[in-house]
């Protein structure tokens, strides 16, 4: 039967060594949201070695399913929107899955094009001596540094590792110079030997910051793990590509938090009378960060609306195109809330998709078949996980009139991945004598 997915398939060629995908990830995680969530840490009262062990064991979790949904994407070539299909059924993940992905995705590239236009219309100002940039200024550059970013992310992944090659570098050097200029300036030395904090929002805390910082990162991973030449490299990738980074940035923004008050790399530049250089580090923080937020939206929206690869340019376009207007006209301010319970209905996906592949296929290539219609134990199982992410990990305390659905235990979005595959499992095997019916196919590629 032919695959009606082929468009998405990896050719022999388009392969990628593991380090071209790991400089991805690491580009991905040094960005100033992980400064941020450091500086969160250190003002949730975390030791030094709580915030490590937040830190190793939150992208331990992160790898552990990231590495799953990318093992399979390298079978399949396909995109985790496709992927989803085989747990859910086309119609589950072509209209609801895709639907969550290409929303998730444009909201943090609208979110991260507004930072950094706001970043660079404000420094641009203080560099000519003026005290605050304009509103008008500010939506300018928000609107080009967008259509930068996606003109960078329509290249596609060859772009992107370029992009990267040229940016991680640059950005730990400009890190590690903050970091040094900081403690010298700052009396860093005494500060941090003096940072003792009294009362601590605990291990699970930190690692529910942790994990949400990267929930949606660890799902697209199939979008980009597809292109590695075997389950070895998606193995190396993730890892090397996202713990090392991660515990860089992080520990980077909790030093830079405790030494000055700031964990944002372009504002503490600023202050030690080197603007250009705090500019260069958040213009590229964001422009690594955000091409992979428009590159996985546009993919989902070519799911969402039955194109395959050869127009994920045009998705692509219209996916980062949206959310740089949103970000240009800042109607993304009052999404902050739905952008976190995004963190919380992702990674429960990977839930389904690995019980599909991995515990009912048996992790076999030839097993894996995209159902038709909509699969009953997929979605149930889905949306069972999913709530139980967003009553334990307290997405709902963000909503005053769901305040009360809140029962904070462990982390929220692990929970929902847990128990999401369990269900999934025996739901699959209560109903296996109705998963005849109805045509399959088989995903293949070359």
């Amino acid at each position: 039967m032919t695959q009606k997915n082929s468009g998405f398939e990896i050719k022999a060629e388009q392969r990628q060594s593991w380090l071209s995908i790991a400089m991805v990830w690491a580009g991905g995680m040094i960005c100033v949201p992980c400064l941020m969530i450091g500086g969160v840490l250190v003002g949730g009262g975390l030791s030094f070695g709580q915030i490590i062990a937040s830190i190793l064991l939150g992208y331990g979790m992160i790898c552990a399913y990231m590495i799953f949904i990318g093992m399979q994407a390298c079978d399949t070539g396909l995109p985790v929107s496709v992927m989803a299909s085989g747990a859910l059924g086309e119609k589950g993940a072509r209209y609801i899955i895709s639907t969550i992905l290409a929303i998730a995705c444009i909201g943090w590239f609208g979110i991260q094009s507004g930072v950094c236009g706001s970043a660079f219309a404000s420094l641009g100002a203080n560099m000519l001596g003026y005290e605050s940039a304009s509103p008008i200024a500010v939506t300018i550059c928000s609107l080009v540094w967008g259509a930068i970013m996606l003109l960078t992310a329509c290249l596609g992944f060859k772009g992107l590792k370029w992009l990267n090659y040229i940016a991680v570098p640059a950005l730990v050097v400009v890190c590690l110079y903050g970091i040094i200029a900081s403690m010298v300036q700052n009396d860093g030395a005494e500060r941090l030997a003096a940072y003792n904090p009294q009362v601590s929002s605990g291990l699970v805390f930190g690692m529910s910051m942790v994990v949400a910082s990267f929930a949606l990162g660890g799902l697209i991973s199939a979008d980009y793990c597809r292109f590695a030449k075997n389950r070895g490299d998606v193995v190396k990738s993730s890892i090397v590509g996202v713990i090392p980074a991660g515990l860089f940035m992080l520990l980077t923004g909790g030093v830079m938090s405790i030494v000055t008050g700031q964990y944002d790399i372009s504002i503490i530049l600023s202050n030690l009378g080197v603007p250009f250089f705090g500019l260069l580090a958040l213009v590229l923080a964001t422009w690594t960060t955000n091409v992979t937020n428009a590159y996985s939206g546009g993919l989902a929206l070519s799911n969402l609306l039955g194109f395959d690869e050869s127009r994920f340019k045009i998705t692509t376009g219209i996916a980062g195109g949206v959310g740089t207007l949103l970000a240009a006209f800042g109607v993304l301010s009052r999404f902050e809330a739905f952008l976190s319970l995004m963190s919380a209905l992702l990674p429960p996906l990977a839930g389904v998709i690995i019980a599909n592949y991995w515990i009912v296929g048996k992790g076999q290539r030839e097993t894996f078949k995209v159902q038709e219609g909509v699969s009953a134990p997929g979605l149930v199982s889905y949306l069972v996980g999913a709530f139980v992410a967003c009553l334990t990990g307290g997405t709902f305390a963000s909503f005053s009139f769901l305040a009360w659905l809140n029962l904070p235990f462990f982390v929220g979005p692990v929970n929902g991945i847990i128990v999401s595959l369990i269900l999934y499992v025996v739901l699959a095997k209560v109903m296996k004598k109705d998963s005849g019916k109805g045509s399959t196919q088989t995903a293949s590629h070359k």
